[in-house]
């Protein structure tokens, strides 16, 4: 039988000054929860939102109406596209 537990094999350790610490163990007290498990919680929550911050494209509303735009009337090709679109014709075929 295959087990679909997570198992924490891995450590991360890493070194703190005192008011930090008092502050973790203060948060985790108010959660009822291990110093440890409140930790992992609140550094892969902030993992996530970083992720999600530096992979998500915002644009402004001028921004966002010109994307679509673009894509509904596409502009012709430049000289330099057209060029480009011949060599690689030659290059790779049609």
């Amino acid at each position: 039988m295959i087990s679909t537990a997570t198992t924490r094999d891995n450590r991360l350790g890493f070194r703190l000054d005192e008011a930090t610490k008092a502050l973790i163990e203060h948060a985790a007290q108010l959660e009822r929860r291990k110093i440890s498990d409140f930790c992992l919680t609140a550094i892969a929550e902030a993992a996530r939102r970083t992720i999600a911050e530096h992979e998500t494209l915002s644009l402004s509303e001028r921004d966002r109406a010109a994307f679509f735009e673009a894509l509904i009337n596409p502009p012709a090709p430049g000289e330099r596209l057209a060029r480009a679109l011949v060599e690689h014709s030659r290059r790779v075929g049609a």
